[in-house]
């Protein structure tokens, strides 16, 4: 696909969407009398294996939604990622950052009947640990900052860090925080052989592997109950034309839909619902290779790709361009950088030469095989390829995407989708730091560890922070320490005035369900 052909198609697809921008833009709808006995069947594009908070493919910001429902965390991060209070209703860092104590809520039960307690939140604690590299990423990174954990009375919680860390309280707010029923992890039970037990707003009734979760209201729940559906069914359906049909058929009430589906969706008279995310198509790269490692072919890179063009044509509506990794309604979004690499091919073609390849280079690019990810791809090789880069598509299957970072490292660069983080330095750290999950070599210049970690010095409370923060974007951004396409967004269909509570979450891919309504008279 030319530049001619992407612009010409993005065109007619933007023409389309004019129609229904008002609503796409939109904020969630706001629906009649809830029914409290109803029940808001779900069908999602994605699944999960266990229901265990620390099993590693629940580290996937995309997988969270029904953990979210049934686990409380000790922090409740609010819907643009700050930390509020959760099952911690208050805490205290100590002037240098080395020692957290947590206060814990009283009065709270978990779905088994168990009273939550400073006990509870340690042997929580004592499991992650053992855990070890067994448990995510997220978890098991958590735990690493830990030295000791006190509990001088039943309602509080002292962790002694291992050095100076303003993160913890965005960490405790994800599933390193989320508080499972003592009894549940006694033994061995890890995993498909966890017991799903927390203090969240919804209990579950019934649990399939990939395939469904059934959840009831509990109504013992200490946040109260007001609005909340009966039951949440929670289903994974892969095929985006089932999700869609569903709702139309009524078989379903709720259903996350692909951006190309949005007009279909309003022509059968559906609301379409588009929440922005902290969450990008993103391009991760390898600085020990040494054409990805070097700054001008990366600064061709980022010039070579029209993000507009591939948005319009490809994002359906539900997509913006972006240098970033943050939405524009995160405190984190910075509009001086989208100004920082336009669309200028003679620019991107100078820079090639000038990179040292006067006829040109190869780049290798580990493609996960989904037609989604093929088509952002090949808009995005058809487009380099006319300022000289050539890209060699090294086909994987999703599963294999972790051949990119562990070694021995496989491709230059790779795509995927970017969920965000709970802290905004966790998106710094993962994508742009030295061993971070998705980076395969180093940090671009060793700058940016310098300020990863100054950052992580720094109270969450500190207004010093959001300025580190900041030149952490403008640094990584300036470095292409990653190459940002295009957001990524949840989009939903329900019909109109059936479903509300399903607001833009930030902290990660999936939105909360825990405040999910369905009206009364709606199926």
């Amino acid at each position: 696909m030319n530049t001619d052909m992407l612009a010409r198609f993005s065109g007619r697809l933007l023409r389309q969407s004019l129609a229904v921008a008002a609503l796409l833009f939109g904020g969630p709808a706001i629906a009649a009398e809830p029914n409290l006995a109803g029940s808001v069947i779900y069908y999602d594009a994605v699944s999960n294996q266990t229901l265990d908070p620390r099993e590693p493919q629940n580290n996937s910001s995309f997988a969270q939604g029904p953990l979210m429902a049934v686990f409380d965390a000790l922090v409740a991060l609010n819907a643009a990622g700050e930390p509020t209070p959760g099952l911690a209703e208050s805490w205290k860092y100590t002037a240098d950052l080395t020692e957290l104590t947590l206060n814990l809520r009283k009065g709270v039960l978990f779905h088994d009947g168990t009273p939550f307690n400073a006990a509870a939140v340690a042997r929580n604690f004592q499991r992650s640990t053992e855990l070890g590299l067994r448990a995510g990423f997220a978890v098991s990174e958590t735990m690493s900052q830990i030295a000791a954990i006190t509990t001088p009375d039943e309602h509080t919680v002292r962790l002694k860090l291992k050095s100076p860390n303003g993160q913890m309280l965005y960490l405790l707010g994800s599933q390193a925080g989320m508080m499972i029923g003592p009894a549940s992890i006694e033994g061995d039970g890890f995993g498909a052989s966890l017991k799903p037990v927390g203090t969240g707003p919804f209990k579950v009734r019934s649990f399939e592997s990939n395939v469904k979760t059934v959840m009831d209201r509990y109504d013992g729940y200490w946040g109260g109950t007001a609005g909340r559906p009966a039951t949440i069914e929670h289903q994974f359906v892969p095929d985006g034309r089932a999700r869609l049909n569903a709702v139309r058929s009524g078989q379903a009430n709720l259903a996350l839909i692909d951006g190309r589906q949005i007009a279909e969706a309003k022509a059968a008279g559906l609301a379409v619902q588009i929440n922005e995310k902290n969450s990008t198509w993103d391009i991760y790269i390898n600085v020990k290779r040494d054409n990805i490692g070097r700054l001008k072919l990366r600064q061709a890179i980022m010039h070579g790709l029209d993000r507009a063009a591939i948005s319009d044509a490809l994002g359906f509506g539900a997509s913006k361009p972006t240098a970033q990794l943050f939405a524009q309604s995160s405190p984190m979004y910075d509009p001086v950088l989208e100004q920082m690499y336009p669309f200028d091919q003679a620019k991107a073609r100078k820079l090639v030469a000038e990179a040292g390849y006067p006829n040109g280079v190869d780049v290798t690019w580990v493609l996960l095989n989904t037609p989604e990810y093929k088509q952002i791809a090949e808009a995005a090789q058809a487009l380099l390829g006319e300022v000289g880069i050539r890209i060699k598509f090294d086909v994987v299957d999703v599963s294999q995407y972790v051949t990119f970072r562990r070694p021995p490292t496989r491709g230059d660069i790779m795509m995927a989708r970017w969920g965000g983080r709970p802290d905004p330095l966790q998106s710094f750290q993962e994508v742009t730091g030295t061993g971070g999950s998705v980076n395969a070599g180093d940090a671009a210049v060793p700058e940016i560890d310098m300020l990863i970690d100054k950052a992580r010095r720094l109270d969450p409370a500190d207004p010093a922070r959001l300025v580190v923060l900041r030149q952490l974007a403008r640094l990584t951004t300036e470095q292409v320490s990653h190459f940002g396409i295009m957001t990524r967004s949840n989009v939903y269909a329900y019909k109109p005035g059936c479903i509300s509570g399903i607001a833009a979450y930030l902290p990660t891919g999936n939105d909360r369900i825990n405040d999910v309504q369905i009206a009364k008279g709606c199926k």
